[in-house]
C-alpha cells in the first residue's frame, strides 16, 4: 500500500471512529435524562405487602445497570382496591405511567379504549422474545381481538381444597385428579348429614362451588370470540347449572359459610391459589389447619369437559402515549419475561409465575420450599397441569357488565323453581341484546 492510499485508509478509519463516537454520544445524551414511570399497587391479590417493592426494586436495579442514563420511578403506597381509580384518573389526565399493572377487570376497557399499546409489532421485531415460554392461558389473557396488549406478570389458578380428615372419618379416600361430577356429587351426598342427631344438618359436602366452576369444566364457551353472541341456552350450560342446583339441594336450604368450612365441617371448597397462600402460610400438599388436615386437587370434570378451572392473571402493559416505546418494552420484558424477576414473583407474591421454566425448575421449587414449614413441600405437577389446561376469561368490552347480569340471574334460577331450559334461553336472548346494543 503506497503512502497516499495509506493516508486515505487512516483518514477513513478516523472518520468512522469519530462518527461512531458522536453517534454513541448522541444516543447516550438522549438516554441520560430518560425517566420511565411505572404504575403498580402495593401487595399481590389479597393483602398489601412490601414484597411488591422488593421484586420491583430488584428489577429496576438490574435494568438501570444495563441501561446507563435511564431512571425508573414509581409511586408507592397505592392499594389494590384504589389502583383502578388511580390509574383511570392518570389516563384521563394524560399522565399515566409508561408501564403499568392491569387488573383482569380493567383489561378489556383499557384495550378497547386505546389506553394500552398494541404490542404485536414490538413482539414481531424482537428476536429474543418467544411467547411459548409462557403458559398459553396466561399469555392469551393479554390478548384483545387477537392482538397482544399486555404480558402476564402473575397468575392465580383455582384448585379444590379437600378436608382430608372429614373424608377419612367417613371412610372415603381423597379423589384422584381424574374425578368427575358424579364422584363429586356422590361424596357430597355421603358426607352431608346431621352428625349430632338434633334434626339439623351440621356436616356438608361443599362450600362456594359455583355455576361458573361447573361451566368451565363442561367444555363450553359462554361467548363467541368477538363478544357479539352468547351461548347460555346451550345444553352444556344447562347441564352445569342443573348440576349445581342438584348439589345445592343436598343442604336443604342451609347456607354454608366459610366459618363452617374453617371448623372442619365441609368436605370441599374451590379456592384460588392466592387464597391458599394467605389462608394459612403456604398451605400446599397436606397442611394442618385447626382440627383437620387438608389436601388440594383439580376441580372435577363434567360429562362433556375436562378438569378445567378459571385462571386469573395480573397483566402489565405499556401506555399507548409513551414517549419511550423501546425502553418501555425492554422494561416490560424485564418484569414479565426475565426468569430472575419471575422467580421472585413466585417466591414473594401470592400467585405463581406464568413462565413455564420457573414452575418446572427443581431449583426454584427447592428455594421456595426453604421458606415453608418443614412438614410441607411443593409438588408442582398438579399446578403445572392446571396451568396448562386453564380457561381464559373472554376478552371484550362488555364482558364484565353482562357477566354481572348472568351471575345474578343464574343464581336466582338455581335458587328458584322456574323451568331451567326456558330461563336460560331467556337469559341468552337478554345477554345477546346487551352485546349488540
Amino acid at each position: 500500500m503506497n503512502l497516499k492510499k495509506h493516508k486515505k485508509f487512516i483518514t477513513i478509519v478516523v472518520l468512522i471512529i469519530v462518527g461512531s463516537f458522536f453517534v454513541f454520544t448522541k444516543l447516550w445524551m438522549a438516554r441520560k435524562n430518560v425517566v420511565l414511570t411505572v404504575g403498580i399497587f402495593s401487595g399481590s391479590w389479597n393483602t398489601p405487602s412490601e414484597n411488591t417493592y422488593k421484586i420491583l426494586n430488584d428489577a429496576i436495579l438490574k435494568f438501570e445497570k444495563s441501561h446507563p442514563g435511564v431512571k425508573i420511578k414509581y409511586s408507592s403506597g397505592i392499594l389494590k382496591e384504589d389502583f383502578s381509580e388511580w390509574l383511570s384518573q392518570k389516563i384521563l389526565l394524560g399522565k399515566e405511567p409508561d408501564v403499568f399493572m392491569v387488573l383482569p377487570d380493567d383489561f378489556n376497557v383499557f384495550s378497547s379504549t386505546g389506553a394500552l399499546k398494541n404490542l404485536d409489532k414490538l413482539i414481531k421485531k424482537d428476536k429474543y422474545f418467544n411467547s411459548s415460554k409462557y403458559y398459553k392461558a396466561a399469555y392469551e389473557s393479554g390478548k384483545y381481538h387477537k392482538s397482544q396488549f399486555a404480558l402476564p406478570y402473575e397468575s392465580v389458578p383455582t384448585l379444590m381444597l379437600v378436608n382430608k380428615t372429614l373424608l377419612d372419618k367417613e371412610g372415603i379416600p381423597v379423589p384422584n385428579n381424574n374425578w368427575t361430577w358424579n364422584d363429586f356429587y356422590n361424596i357430597c351426598e355421603r358426607v352431608t348429614k346431621d352428625t349430632d342427631r338434633d334434626g339439623v344438618i351440621d356436616q356438608f359436602g361443599f362450600y362456594d362451588y359455583t355455576w361458573q366452576d361447573a361451566v368451565y369444566s363442561n367444555g363450553i364457551k359462554l361467548f363467541n370470540d368477538a363478544g357479539t353472541e352468547s351461548y347460555f341456552g346451550d345444553e352444556k350450560v344447562d347441564q352445569a347449572v342443573n348440576f349445581v342446583k342438584k348439589l345445592n339441594s343436598l343442604d336443604n336450604g342451609y347456607q354454608v359459610t366459610s366459618q363452617i368450612f374453617d371448623k372442619g365441617k365441609v368436605a370441599f371448597r374451590p379456592l384460588s391459589f392466592s387464597e391458599y397462600r394467605t389462608y394459612k402460610p403456604y398451605p400446599w400438599s397436606i397442611k394442618r389447619y385447626s382440627n383437620f388436615e387438608w389436601d388440594c386437587i383439580k376441580l372435577p370434570s363434567g360429562p362433556n369437559g375436562k378438569s378445567v378451572s378459571q385462571l386469573n392473571t395480573l397483566l402489565m402493559g405499556i401506555s399507548s402515549r409513551t414517549k419511550h416505546e423501546k425502553l418501555s418494552w425492554e422494561f416490560l420484558k424485564s418484569l414479565t419475561y426475565d426468569e430472575e424477576t419471575q422467580r421472585n414473583v413466585f417466591k414473594y407474591s401470592e400467585g405463581i409465575s406464568p413462565i413455564k421454566s420457573v414452575i418446572e425448575s427443581p431449583k426454584n421449587i427447592a428455594e421456595i420450599n426453604k421458606s415453608m414449614p418443614s412438614e410441607s413441600s411443593l409438588n408442582m405437577k398438579i399446578l403445572d397441569n392446571i396451568m396448562e389446561s386453564a380457561a381464559v376469561t373472554p376478552k371484550f368490552k362488555k364482558y364484565n357488565s353482562v357477566m354481572i347480569k348472568a351471575d345474578n340471574d343464574i343464581n336466582n334460577i338455581i335458587n328458584g323453581k322456574e323451568d331451567l331450559d326456558t330461563a336460560l334461553l331467556i337469559l341468552q336472548r337478554e345477554i345477546n341484546n346487551m352485546l349488540t346494543n
